[in-house]
Order: C-alpha cells, then sequence, then structure tokens
C-alpha cells in the first residue's frame, strides 16, 4: 500500500465525501479542498446554474480542469465529485498523484442522505432512487478501477470512517 501525500476521496453523492475528507484533514494536519466548492468559487456560480447553462458536459469539463489542479497540490485531502471517475484523465490522475478512497454507501443510504436537498442537478429530472441506482451501477467499477481503498460508509459517524482510514494508511 503506498504511504499517501495526498489522500483523494471518491464515490458517490451522500458517501460524506466532505465531512469525512474535513475530518481526515484536521486528523492528519493536511489541507482540505473539495472540488465541488473550488468549481463554485471559480466560476462564481452554483453546480446547478453550470448544469442548467452548460449541461452535464460542461460541468464535466470544467470539473476534469479543477481535478487536475487540485490533485496536483502535495499536503491536501480532496473531496471529489460523484461523477468526477468519469472523466479518463480524471481517473487517470487522482490514481496517479494519490492514494484514492472509495466511500461506498448503498443507494438506500444515499437516499436518505440526499432526499431533503435539492442542489443536486443529477437528482431532478425522475425518480431520485432509480437515478441514484443508475449512477452507482454505472460508477462503481470506474471507483474501485482506481481505488486504494474501499470504506464502507452506511450508518457510520464522521469520525469512525476518518479513523478507519488513517489506520489503514499509516
Amino acid at each position: 500500500m503506498k504511504h499517501p501525500k495526498n489522500i483523494f476521496l471518491i464515490g458517490p453523492m451522500g458517501a460524506g465525501k466532505s465531512a469525512v475528507g474535513r475530518q481526515l484533514a484536521r486528523t492528519l494536519h493536511l489541507s482540505f479542498m473539495d472540488s465541488d466548492d473550488e468549481l463554485e468559487a471559480r466560476t462564481g456560480v452554483d453546480i446547478a446554474f453550470i448544469f442548467e447553462k452548460e449541461g452535464e458536459a460542461g460541468f464535466r469539463k470544467r470539473e476534469a480542469a479543477v481535478i487536475d489542479d487540485l490533485s496536483g497540490i502535495d499536503g491536501v485531502v480532496l473531496a471529489t465529485g460523484g461523477g468526477a471517475v468519469v472523466d479518463p484523465e480524471s481517473r487517470s490522475r487522482l490514481g496517479g498523484r494519490g492514494f484514492v478512497v472509495y466511500l461506498y454507501t448503498t443507494v438506500d443510504q444515499q437516499f436518505a442522505r440526499t432526499n431533503k436537498g435539492r442542489e443536486r442537478p443529477l437528482l431532478e429530472n425522475g425518480d431520485r432512487r432509480q437515478i441514484l441506482e443508475e449512477l452507482l451501477l454505472a460508477r462503481d467499477p470506474l471507483y474501485r478501477e482506481i481505488a486504494d481503498l474501499v470504506v464502507d460508509t452506511d450508518g457510520r459517524k464522521v469520525h469512525s470512517v476518518a479513523s478507519e482510514i488513517i489506520e489503514k494508511v499509516s
């Protein structure tokens, strides 16, 4: 297992990437970055607006540029968007530049964690549970392709997940 100078968190929406990432960064004394937050800061608009104006393809192009930039920084815990792994170059960069942790969660857990919010553009047009099922089916192999570690987050507290990751990378 490679020792991480960077830890990249991947996984579906609702897996806890941002919360776990913040905890990891605090504990390991690393910088925390969130690719979605960085994309919004760079563009001055939220992700939903980018999806509305540029579609998913436009968003993914912007996301890939942010992933390229942020994954090149040393000493960072990076929480990525759920679809960051769709782009082959982003997968290659993440897999080659740091220790990749796939935060796995079931569709039931994703649904429970994302059902109240309306800031997830991919879930706005159709049956949310069915969309989550389809996304996980398509993306799970991509997450696993680059993951150095897979951690199940279902029903777990942030501290517990972060502690498991720290134990495995130490």
